[in-house]
C-alpha cells in the first residue's frame, strides 16, 4: 500500500519538475536507477534519502504526504517560501495577488 502511494507521488512530483528518474537519482547522490526502482515499487527510500528527495523538490515531508495538497510543485514551493517571509512582505504579496485576480 505505501509503496504504491510513495511511487505515485514521487512520479507525479518528478514529472511536474520535468526531470528524468536517472537525473534525479544522480542529483540526490544515488545510483542511476535508484528513483526508477522506487517508482516501480521495488523499494522505499531510507529516511535520510526521503529528506533528500523533499529537499530536491523544495517541499516539506508533510507536503509530500498530504493528499489534500496534490497540487503543482511550484505552488508547494511558493507556499514554503511564503512561510519564511515577514508579515509585512506577506501582506504586500497578498495585495498583489488580489489585484491580479480582478
Amino acid at each position: 500500500m505505501y509503496e504504491k502511494f510513495f511511487a505515485n507521488r514521487l512520479t507525479e512530483l518528478r514529472l511536474q519538475k520535468g526531470v528524468s528518474a536517472r537525473d534525479m537519482s544522480l542529483s540526490i547522490g544515488q545510483s542511476a536507477s535508484y528513483i526508477n526502482r522506487i517508482e516501480n515499487k521495488q523499494m522505499l527510500p531510507s529516511m535520510t534519502v526521503f529528506f533528500y528527495i523533499c529537499e530536491y523538490f523544495d517541499i516539506t515531508p508533510r507536503d509530500f504526504f498530504d493528499s489534500s495538497q496534490f497540487t503543482d510543485i511550484k505552488i508547494l514551493q511558493l507556499m514554503n517560501d511564503l512561510r519564511e517571509i515577514d508579515p509585512d512582505q506577506f501582506n504586500h504579496i497578498a495585495a498583489i495577488v488580489k489585484g491580479l485576480k480582478k
